[in-house]
């Protein structure tokens, strides 16, 4: 809550004369005209010699120039707050802010004026006129804002207007702060379906390091007040010289990333309906539907990054947290944009690091040496997806590159011998759809001639 009140006064003549010509900037129309009505009628008494129309002129002067005077020595106290809701909004939802404004002073205002500072793109600048609030009493105001653009849009600060009774002069305060809308990508809900590669819940499927581990692998922990005394590692606790029992086997969690490619190069077009909107738009709902599924969920990009606060084994689902990490990775996605690079060996880097279980990525156009370095991520991870952007689906025309068509046949054919289940994107697509065929291309991929035991369960 921000509060806004008339400057203090000085003795400074230079405040005194900053005051004055603040009060006479603040002059409206009917201000200056009664002003310059009265000098030209002052003028002409004093040629005419008539002392009647010199007191009218006087009158006419000197009344915008009083209210000016009062309406800048007035002191209002008036509070004002926002509050958005919700600040966390999809693209192409509404959110609606609510605006407050408390006079907290001991005299009632006039008319007051209201405007609140909005970035374009979320709509026309809001006015509002309230009338007379007493000492002590509200108002309370709201307006809807809507983007198609998914980012992050500041509101505010929240400018209030004072005006006289007759209209002569106004002001305007500003107060200091302000709140910020966060407009994340459409998230679409998925239906479940199953990857080979993937494991539900807790290690179903999966390897358990604590199970398959022999006596001399037991990672003891200290002695907690009330562990089974037939867990204690008798040989763990001469070496240390404490009592140390062992530690209970702990279940795997699923693990799944999910790559997005943010080059610049290989996506064309900008806008609500471009490729990469499309892109960005898939990664938040394949985050989502895997964190309600009970997986560990990494968000990484070509740059290598990922979610600030991430840990080493990603954001964990079926928990308190999860809706807490399904924020920060929208946030991450709201203001995601285009990277400078040509290349995605970081993100190669960083998945050939250790085991990522199910891998879900989003490509823009894959030239050889690219569509090369994505064939090597399939060697580390348990299952691979991949949605593939082409450009000359989205806008760019083919006969742009002599064979391209043809070349992007051959590396997506290169990709799924390497075992990835490719999915090409067509313009408009949904992705509901394209998420049931990666199913069934999968299927008929370990149907046909998986070996190596990770066919469905």
């Amino acid at each position: 809550m921000a509060t806004a009140a008339g400057p203090r006064q000085t003795g400074a003549d230079q405040d005194d004369k900053g005051g004055v010509r603040t009060a006479l900037a603040g002059l409206t129309t009917r201000g200056r005209s009664f002003l310059a009505a009265g000098v030209a009628a002052a003028g002409c008494a004093y040629v005419l010699g008539q002392s009647d129309l010199l007191r009218v002129g006087l009158l006419l002067a000197v009344l915008p120039l009083i209210c000016a005077t009062v309406l800048y020595r007035t002191r209002y106290r008036v509070a004002g707050s926002r509050r958005l809701s919700p600040a966390r909004v999809p693209a192409g939802a509404e959110a609606r802010v609510h605006l407050r404004m408390d006079n907290v002073s001991r005299l009632p205002t006039g008319l007051l004026m209201l405007q609140d500072r909005v970035p374009y793109v979320l709509g026309p600048r809001p006015r509002f006129v309230l009338d007379r609030v007493e000492p002590g009493g509200r108002r309370e105001v709201s307006y809807r804002v809507r983007s198609d653009l998914r980012g992050r849009y500041p509101l505010g600060p929240l400018q209030l207007r004072l005006t006289d009774p007759f209209g002569m002069c106004e002001l305007t305060r500003s107060f200091s702060t302000y709140d910020t809308l966060t407009v994340i990508p459409r998230v679409e809900p998925l239906p479940p379906v199953r990857f080979s590669g993937e494991a539900k819940g807790y290690g179903e499927g999966r390897q358990r390091s604590l199970a398959l581990a022999g006596e001399d692998d037991v990672i003891p922990r200290g002695y907690r007040h009330g562990d089974d005394l037939r867990r204690v590692h008798w040989r763990s606790t001469a070496r240390y010289g404490e009592l140390m029992v062992r530690r209970e086997e702990q279940p795997q969690r699923a693990r799944c990333t999910v790559l997005l490619d943010t080059r610049g190069v290989a996506f064309h077009g900008a806008g609500p309906d471009s490729a990469f909107e499309w892109a960005v738009g898939g990664t938040a709902s394949v985050l989502v539907h895997m964190l309600e599924r009970g997986f560990s969920v990494r968000l990484l990009t070509d740059t290598g990054s990922s979610v600030p606060g991430e840990g080493a084994e990603g954001f964990a689902g079926t928990s308190h947290q999860s809706s807490d990490a399904a924020g920060l990775m929208m946030d991450t996605l709201a203001v995601i944009d285009h990277s400078d690079g040509t290349g995605l060996s970081r993100a190669y880097d960083v998945l050939r690091g250790g085991n990522e279980g199910l891998l879900v990525a989003f490509f823009g156009d894959l030239d050889e040496e690219q569509a090369t370095v994505v064939a090597k991520m399939r060697q580390r991870i348990g299952g691979a997806v991949a949605f593939v952007l082409d450009g000359s689906a989205w806008g760019r025309e083919a006969t742009d590159v002599p064979g391209a068509a043809d070349g992007s046949e051959e590396r997506l054919r290169m990709l799924r011998e390497a075992g990835w289940t490719i999915v090409p994107v067509p313009r408009g697509a949904a992705l509901q759809d394209l998420w049931r065929q990666a199913d069934r291309d999968r299927s008929g991929v370990v149907t046909a001639g998986d070996t190596s035991g990770e066919g469905r369960s």
